[in-house]
């Protein structure tokens, strides 16, 4: 039986364009009807075309992609593709940017699977210890500039004098606490949520208490 040469091609949000991924693998001559194509969106990460050529590759035939990272998000994911190609499905694997990984048995590639799975582990292992490194970095960094006082989230609201005036008449019971919020214009959440915060006397002294969300709280 005829061996088939197939193409993979996967666009993120972040690279939006195809052209440089169809064009190395029109390069390495893999014709433009058995390429196929996902475009993943945000954290989708669902691959239709991905599945649909999984179902036509057949022992011996040979995939190429561009990048390693085609086949997978992460580590694992990357390595479990790799697997169930190249060890249950038998399929050949090309990866144009690391010639390494090339599975297929040649003249000049004589070791073929071998050096290409050892080679796959070790860029694997350093890309997702790249990936730990820079998530700790981040973590770090925002931990001391917690400690600097920096703060998160969103801006602060300042309460207006007429709080004091409002809470007053919510709590002699002359007004309810939504029509205090509307008045206020803030959420009916953030009214009670500075209540909770301080007496009135404890709200003049501290001026600054964090803005919610909106509620529906009666």
């Amino acid at each position: 039986m005829e061996k088939k040469v197939y193409g993979y091609v996967r666009v993120s949000t972040k690279e939006q364009n195809e052209d440089r991924q169809m064009i190395a693998l029109e390069n390495f001559q893999v014709k433009p009807d058995r390429i196929f194509m996902d475009k993943q969106s945000g954290k989708d990460f669902q691959r239709p075309e991905y599945q649909k050529m999984i179902r036509k590759l057949r022992e011996g035939d040979l995939l190429v992609i561009k990048s390693i990272d085609r086949l997978g998000r992460n580590y694992e994911e990357i390595l479990e593709q790799w697997r169930i190609l190249t060890k249950e499905m038998r399929v050949d694997v090309a990866v144009i940017d690391i010639p390494l990984l090339d599975t297929r048995k040649t003249e000049d590639n004589l070791t073929g699977t071998f050096i290409a799975d050892l080679v796959l582990q070790i860029l694997s292992y350093v890309a997702e210890t790249e990936r730990e490194n820079i998530r700790a970095r981040q973590a770090e960094g925002i931990e001391a500039a917690r400690r600097r006082g920096v703060r998160f989230g969103r801006p602060r609201k300042k309460i207006p004098q007429q709080f004091c005036y409002l809470q007053e008449l919510w709590t002699a019971g002359k007004i309810a606490s939504r029509e205090a919020a509307r008045q206020l214009e803030i959420s009916q959440d953030t009214f009670l949520r500075w209540v909770r915060e301080g007496t009135v006397k404890g709200v003049l002294n501290d001026p600054v208490i964090g803005h919610g969300g909106n509620s529906n709280e009666q």
